[in-house]
């Protein structure tokens, strides 16, 4: 089910501020920028051998990205897994007591379909899975 780490999510205050250290500081190139609205934030994309960072900037107040930096900070936000099934993870997980956040994949970054796991449930870690579309969108997942 799980495949590997499909990336790491960095919550920041400025998208252009930490592309220029990821840049100047580091050596990295900026792979590109998307806005995603299912999920109130604008991102940026960098490969360092064959880990992928994702940053993350809010775009409203009233986002998750927004809460976190209010609350914590900039910094790591979450761990992302790629899933060859999305749907069936979740539900792996729910049977396993994880608590979700969606019930149902929405639309990410690059055309994937993403679902995240509460932290109090995954001992501290903000859990993504994350599928390229293959799935029935609409598809609910059981508690």
């Amino acid at each position: 089910m799980i495949k590997n780490i499909d990336h790491l999510g960095i919550a920041v205050r400025s998208l252009d501020e930490a592309i220029s250290y990821y840049e100047q500081a580091l050596g990295l190139s900026c792979n590109g920028r998307e806005e995603v609205p299912s999920q109130k934030v604008r991102t940026a994309f960098f490969t360092a051998g064959d880990v992928h960072l994702e940053l993350l900037e809010p775009t409203s107040a009233d986002s998750p990205i927004a809460k976190f930096l209010e609350k914590h900070g900039e910094g790591l936000h979450h761990v992302a897994f790629a899933t060859d099934d999305i749907t069936e993870q979740l539900q792996k997980a729910s049977k396993a007591g994880c608590r979700l956040l969606q019930e149902t994949p929405l639309e990410g970054a690059g055309g994937k379909l993403t679902a995240f796991l509460h932290p109090k449930s995954t001992h501290g870690v903000l859990t993504e899975f994350c599928s390229m579309k293959t799935r029935n969108e609409t598809e609910s997942i059981p508690k």
